[in-house]
């Protein structure tokens, strides 16, 4: 039986479901390329029909397609020599006479090209989207793990998860056309399951007709069931110490992640339990099983997805030459403890920087590249302790943020007395602001009392006395106003 997410793949963009405003916008920036040449970034949750929609756009318009995949581009001499030929103009054959033809090209997985960790890749493409002479859609999962030169660089479209409503009338017509029977609950179910992910769904449909003469809610809720019986942990334990390769390629089909995920899992742990030539041949298997997936990424065709996985499983458990046991602590991949790290980082920087553009009237750019690293230097590990609370009072941080910027634990007593501290500061500075206003009030009150301005007769005079006492009080603000800003200005240069 094919694959039924390649069998019926969109053709045209009125045959992708849902996200009907980013289709729209999608088609407007290719039917408008030639007066803005600007290349798009389609980004999205797994399975929402990106690529799809780029392929058909192209098949709506009669444009060639060439997909390329970052996730094996990633060298700039590489994007260069691959994505650079492909987005010349001059490469491309003639549709008429003096005329050259318009060619799509997609990269897809372009959100994992990361700067210096590819080598230059990203910056390469950052200057081929740039000149490109063809029409170029980058497509991504992680939109803001790209970099801000190239977000901006390219004109970005959202395709948003796939409703459930809009997930059943599809696996509706593939029942219709595969002959397959179905209760009407059953692809309800599929469709709750996996919403928001097409993809997923179809293959969820496709396993249980598989094994189903009709379609039952049943039917689905075992399917479920099944696929996490096994956890993480127990796979880790199973692979690296009991199994033999059939009996760990066994336990994986029971595993609640996908290849990719697994082999990131697989990696990360396996040195824990093997080591000299066994680790060597465990690595190789997973290398291979990394190229498998590399393939799945630039064709889509996740058929290859078995083959990764009998690299994974039964070529790392075959790797063990000597018996295992005891106990071992196995633990995520650093690779996502890194991500996450970095996520929360940028959270703290950009809220700082946020802080400091609105009390300074800066830009949130000009904040966190020339700001910000300035107030790290000076307030490094809170030794500047005056400067460090004006800092705090200031932008109005929390201990999280001071420990962000001064590099110190936001735990530690020196933080939290800083933050202490500001906090009094700025109390105290809301109060003598507050001051004038109420002494004007009070003054204004005062005046009413006495009855100044009611006799018509000594209005010369009290407006005589009103002119000198206005005089006096301006002098009086003109004096406390300029020691105030003399003062401020004083705190503004030892702050920075």
């Amino acid at each position: 039986m094919s694959d039924w997410t390649e069998k019926y793949r969109p053709s045209t963009l009125s045959e992708v479901r849902g996200n009907d405003k980013a289709r729209g916008k999608l088609k407007k920036w290719a039917e408008t390329w030639e007066d803005h040449r600007d290349a798009a970034i389609v980004h999205g949750s797994p399975g929402v029909g990106k690529t799809s929609a780029a392929h058909a756009l192209a098949s709506d318009l009669g444009w060639p397609t060439i997909e390329l995949n970052a996730s094996d581009t990633r060298t700039a001499d590489v994007v260069d020599r691959i994505a650079g030929e492909a987005a010349k103009s001059g490469t491309l054959t003639q549709q008429k006479e003096g005329e050259i033809g318009r060619r799509l090209v997609i990269m897809d997985e372009a959100d994992n090209l990361h700067g210096n960790v590819d080598r230059g890749g990203s910056s390469a493409i950052t200057r081929i989207v740039k000149d490109a002479g063809q029409p170029m859609v980058l497509i991504a999962n992680e939109f803001y793990d790209m970099s801000n030169t190239l977000r901006n660089a390219c004109e970005t479209i959202e395709f948003r998860d796939v409703s459930a409503r809009s997930i059943v009338p599809v696996l509706r017509d593939i029942c219709r056309q595969e002959g397959v029977e179905y209760d009407d609950d059953a692809l309800k179910a599929i469709a709750d399951k996996n919403s928001g992910d097409l993809r997923s769904a179809v293959n969820d449909l496709q396993a249980v007709a598989e094994t189903s003469e009709r379609l039952t809610a049943a039917d689905v809720e075992v399917t479920g069931d099944r696929d996490n019986t096994s956890g993480i942990f127990d796979f880790l334990d199973a692979l690296f110490k009991e199994k033999d390769a059939q009996g760990a390629l066994q336990e994986s089909y029971d595993v609640d992640e996908t290849p990719d995920d697994m082999l990131n899992w697989v990696e990360d742990n396996v040195p824990k339990d093997y080591e000299g030539a066994e680790l060597a041949t465990a690595y190789d298997f997973l290398s291979n099983a990394d190229k498998w997936l590399g393939r799945v990424r630039a064709s889509q065709n996740y058929s290859y997805w078995r083959y990764a996985g009998d690299n994974i499983a039964a070529g790392v458990a075959a790797a063990r030459t000597e018996k295992k046991g005891g106990w071992t602590r196995y633990g995520p991949p650093s690779y996502w403890r890194k991500l996450g790290s970095s996520k929360a980082n940028r959270k703290k920087r950009d809220y700082i920087a946020r802080k400091i553009a609105e009390s300074d009237g800066v830009s949130m750019s000009t904040a966190r590249r020339d700001i910000l690293p300035f107030l790290a230097t000076m307030t490094h590990h809170c030794k500047n302790r005056e400067l460090t609370v004006a800092m705090t009072a200031k932008y109005d941080l929390e201990a999280d943020h001071v420990s962000f910027v001064t590099g110190s634990g936001k735990d530690t007593n020196k933080v939290q007395s800083v933050v202490a501290d500001a906090e009094e500061l700025r109390e105290k500075e809301a109060v003598e602001h507050s001051g004038s206003a109420f002494e004007g009030a009070v003054r204004e009150s005062a005046d009413d009392a006495s009855g100044v301005g009611e006799d018509d007769a000594d209005e010369p005079t009290d407006k005589a006395e009103q002119a000198e006492d206005s005089e006096a009080d301006a002098s009086k603000d003109g004096k406390a106003d300029a020691e105030e800003s003399s003062d401020d200005q004083a705190g503004l240069q030892d702050f920075f």
